[in-house]
């Protein structure tokens, strides 16, 4: 028993170290992010079931574009780490536009939803997501 603890322990050390490489770190910003991101996913199929068009094929298509985002989060952490005096800059840029992006997509599912809207979040959101990928069309975006 002790030696499958044993185990475990080194499991869980490696993982936490991969999971560290490959985003940069376990802090704030990609812990909103992750619930942002959860969050984003329950509020559309809330919205998509009250409307009566659940659809597993959207839905899947919804949980590739979700992890899209991290692996964008794992491309800005690698720019950032060959470009040291980055100093995190990009990561944290990709994870805040996302979290913006995010945020605005669960605010408009609110809304969908009947739910009223706190202006400030959506201020607040909005300034957040400063600019769009020119490459991606708008109504992807939301």
């Amino acid at each position: 028993m002790d030696k499958v603890l044993e185990g475990l322990k080194y499991a869980a050390a490696g993982a936490g170290g991969l999971f560290a490489y490959l985003f940069g770190a376990w802090d704030a910003l990609i812990i909103a992010l992750v619930i942002f991101v959860v969050a984003d996913y329950i509020t559309g199929i809330a919205k998509a079931a009250t409307q009566g068009k659940l659809s597993s094929a959207v839905g899947f298509k919804g949980l590739l574009k979700k992890v899209m985002i991290f692996v964008l989060v794992m491309v800005g952490t690698v720019v950032d780490k060959a470009i040291p005096a980055a100093n995190h800059a990009i990561r944290s840029a990709v994870i805040m536009f996302y979290i913006a992006n995010e945020g605005l997509s669960i605010l408009e599912n609110a809304g969908e939803l009947g739910l009223p809207l706190p202006k400030t979040l959506k201020s607040a959101l909005e300034k957040m997501k400063d600019e769009k990928p020119e490459d991606v069309p708008a109504e992807e975006q939301e």
